[in-house]
């Protein structure tokens, strides 16, 4: 199963030291918003205390995944908030996951940008955040459905309420 999300200056290993996941939403749709972009990436988005993570490699089964995106589907019917945790993946798994490259990990004070609109059709997260490489701009997407031919790509995406996703940020930029 392809998950990813993790831009790093360096790889740490801060998942273990204490570090503590706050927001874990799967079935993330993630879009790179330049001049040349094309397509996106199914994953996993994180809020730990002091990173974002999209994870789009993980070691975490397929059957454990379609459960997990079912019931999150069922949570976000009932609430909006995206400030959830799964049952069967935890801060060692996502340490686990961050060792393969491809995975993107950012550091809460690289964020430059981060927003949030309603759209008609469902709720978009919008990150901007320097790397090595420059300045880079995503926007993240919580998928329902999915089509599988001829290219992974979701078919209805969810309303939800990234407003508390975006204040935690905000705020331990503040404590930085």
């Amino acid at each position: 199963m392809d998950v990813c999300f993790i831009y790093s200056k360096s790889k740490t290993d801060n998942v273990q030291t204490g570090e503590k996941i706050h927001a874990h939403v799967v079935s993330v749709w993630r879009e790179s918003k330049g001049f040349f972009a094309v397509g996106g990436r199914e994953g996993m988005l994180f809020l730990t205390d002091r990173h974002l993570m999209f994870i789009h490699k993980t070691e975490s089964g397929s059957k454990w995944w379609e459960a997990i995106r079912q019931r999150q589907v069922v949570k976000f019917i009932r609430s909006k908030n995206t400030m959830i945790r799964h049952d069967g993946y935890d801060e060692e798994d996502l340490s686990y996951d961050l060792e393969d490259e491809r995975n993107v990990e950012i550091p809460i004070e690289d964020v430059t940008h981060i927003d949030y609109k309603d759209e008609s059709w469902g709720s978009v997260l919008n990150i901007e955040y320097e790397t090595d490489d420059g300045r880079k701009k995503h926007s993240y997407t919580v998928a329902q459905d999915w089509v599988k031919y001829p290219a992974k790509e979701p078919t209805k995406y969810m309303k939800v309420d990234w407003q508390p996703f975006v204040e935690f940020v905000r705020e331990q930029q503040r404590r930085i």
